[in-house]
């Protein structure tokens, strides 16, 4: 029932309203880790020192775990009933109609500000299992389906897990942004593919 509602939500609401919400929602998370980094670092390079930047270690864990999840991904969404990915309809209002730099865009935003707000503020302050809860908790639309609340909290630790193995929050906003920009793009081809 709750998922038909939040669908219902959703198609009532025009394309351009599904990304501002998104947008508000992102700079909602950076302006509450603005906040809450002003009390737990003394300053901004004790922030800055959560980004290590070794492009390999960004490239092989970051970008490679994130292309084993999008694969992993991929191949169950052929081989599942497609109910079984049924968010109610945000994803694919946020990018079947959206160009690949559009997409790149929303990724790499989502990304940044996920990543910093749940990495860098919530895991740093009282822990990995809280912060990977916490956002799975806020992914709310997976919530109402039992394979995506699934998936989404066998991310959440493992995006968590990542950053407590690396201490590098720049490998994981890459293994975000991939997951996040690739699906998006396969989402956009899958949709435009079947209105042909």
């Amino acid at each position: 029932m709750k998922r038909n509602k939040q669908a219902d939500l959703i198609r009532q609401m025009t394309d351009k309203e599904v990304l501002h919400a998104l947008y508000l929602t992102q700079f909602l998370l950076l302006l509450l880790s603005l906040i809450i980094g002003s009390f737990v670092f003394e300053d901004l390079k004790e922030f800055y020192r959560l980004f290590k930047w070794s492009f390999a270690d960004i490239v092989i864990w970051g970008g490679g775990a994130g292309l084993l999840v999008v694969a992993m991904d991929l191949y169950l969404m052929k081989k599942l009933p497609e109910k079984y990915y049924d968010d109610g309809g945000i994803n694919n209002r946020l990018f079947t109609s959206r160009s690949v730099a559009e997409i790149f865009l929303i990724a790499f935003l989502v990304a940044v500000s996920e990543e910093i707000f749940f990495r860098g503020m919530v895991q740093t302050i009282v822990g990995f299992i809280p912060a990977s809860i916490l956002f799975a908790i806020i992914h709310v639309r997976y919530l109402s389906q039992w394979y995506l609340t699934i998936n989404v909290i066998l991310l959440s630790f493992g995006i968590g897990w990542l950053f407590d193995w690396t201490g590098n929050l720049a490998v994981v906003i890459m293994m975000h942004f991939t997951i996040d920009f690739l699906l998006g793009l396969a989402i956009r081809h899958k949709q435009n593919k079947n209105e042909l």
